[in-house]
C-alpha cells in the first residue's frame, strides 16, 4: 500500500474524520436532491402560465424547504420536546388555516359559480372533503409507516426499516399537502395558488428539521436523517402533479378536488399531528403553536391572495 494510501486510511480510521466524512456525504446528497428538484421546477417553469407548471413550481418550492428544514439535523442532535411541539402545532395551524382560507372558501366560490347556487357549491365541496378524509383513513391503514412517539401503523406483515417507515409517514402527510397546492393552480387562479403555497413551503421548513431530528436520536446517521427528511419533500411534486391531473380536465372536479385537499389535510391534523404534539404534556405550547401557525396563513391569505 503506497504511503498516500495508508495516511489516507489512517485519516478516515478517525471517529472525529469518518463523522466529517459522513456529514459533507449528506450534505453532497442533499445539494444533488435540491439540484434535481430544482430542475423539475425549471422544466415546469419553461411552460409556467400552465397549470401544471405553476404547480410543479410552487410544490418544487414546497419540496426545497423540507429539504432546508432537515438540513440542520447533519449538526442539531436533539430539540427540547417543548419546542418540537410548539413547531409541529405551528405547521398543524398552517395547514387548518389553508384548508379553510385557500381551499374550502375558494371551493365554494367557484362550485357555486359553475352550479348557480351556493348551497350546491357548498355540498360538493363537502362532498370532495370527506373522500379527501376517507382517503387519507385508507392509506393510513394501507401504507406501512412509523411515527417517532406513536409506533408502527399500517401492514404488520411488511417489515421495512425505520427509517423508511418514518419516511412513509412523512410523505404521507406531504402527498395531500402536494395535491392542494396543485388543485391550488389547476383552475389557473394564482390568487388560490399562491399563497396556498407559500404557507405549505413555511410550515415544510419547521416540520423538516423535526422530522430530521427524530431520526437522530433513533440513532441514525446525521446525513441519514438529513436526506431521509429531504427525500420525502419529493412527495410534494409527485401529489402536485395528481392535483392538476384529476382537476383541471372537468370543471365539476376543480371544487371537489379543493373540498379533496382540505379533508385530507384536515385529517392529517387532527389524526396525527395533533395527538402527537399532545403527548408529551406541552398541550398548551402546543396550541399556542397552532394558533400561530393559523395567523400567519390567514395573513398570508390575505396579503397574497
Amino acid at each position: 500500500m503506497s504511503t498516500a494510501a495508508r495516511n489516507l486510511q489512517h485519516y478516515f480510521s478517525d471517529p472525529r474524520h469518518a463523522h466529517a466524512a459522513r456529514v459533507g456525504s449528506g450534505a453532497l446528497a442533499l445539494a444533488l436532491l435540491a439540484g434535481l428538484v430544482w430542475l423539475a421546477v425549471m422544466q415546469g417553469g419553461t411552460r409556467l402560465g400552465t397549470p401544471m407548471g405553476l404547480a410543479l413550481a410552487g410544490s418544487g418550492v414546497a419540496a426545497l424547504a423540507t429539504a432546508l428544514g432537515a438540513l440542520p439535523a447533519l449538526f442539531v442532535r436533539h430539540l427540547s420536546p417543548r419546542w418540537e411541539d410548539i413547531m409541529l402545532g405551528f405547521g398543524a395551524g398552517v395547514m387548518a388555516a389553508a384548508s379553510c382560507f385557500s381551499l374550502i372558501i375558494p371551493g365554494v366560490a367557484a362550485g357555486a359559480t359553475l352550479l348557480g347556487s351556493k348551497p350546491a357549491g357548498a355540498a360538493l365541496v363537502a362532498a370532495g372533503l370527506v373522500a379527501g378524509a376517507l382517503f387519507l383513513l385508507l392509506a393510513d391503514k394501507a401504507v406501512p409507516h412509523e411515527h417517532p412517539g406513536a409506533g408502527r401503523h399500517g401492514p404488520g406483515w411488511l417489515q421495512l426499516r425505520r427509517v423508511w417507515l418514518m419516511v412513509f409517514a412523512i410523505a404521507l402527510h406531504n402527498v395531500p399537502e402536494g395535491m392542494a397546492i396543485g388543485v391550488g393552480f389547476s383552475g389557473g387562479d394564482t390568487a388560490v395558488g399562491i399563497p396556498l403555497a407559500a404557507a405549505i413551503a413555511i410550515q415544510d421548513i419547521p416540520e423538516g428539521l423535526v422530522v430530521a431530528v427524530a431520526l437522530r436520536t433513533v440513532a441514525y446517521a446525521p446525513w441519514q436523517a438529513a436526506a431521509a427528511g429531504a427525500l420525502s419533500g419529493l412527495a410534494e411534486p409527485l401529489g402536485a402533479i395528481v392535483g392538476v391531473a384529476l382537476t383541471s380536465g372537468f370543471a365539476p372536479l376543480y371544487p371537489a378536488g379543493l373540498g379533496f385537499a382540505a379533508g385530507a389535510m384536515i385529517w392529517v391534523v387532527s389524526h396525527e399531528i395533533i395527538p402527537e404534539t399532545h403527548r408529551k404534556g406541552h398541550e398548551q405550547a402546543a396550541t399556542l403553536g397552532i394558533i400561530g401557525g393559523f395567523v400567519v396563513m390567514m395573513m398570508l391569505d390575505t396579503a397574497l391572495g
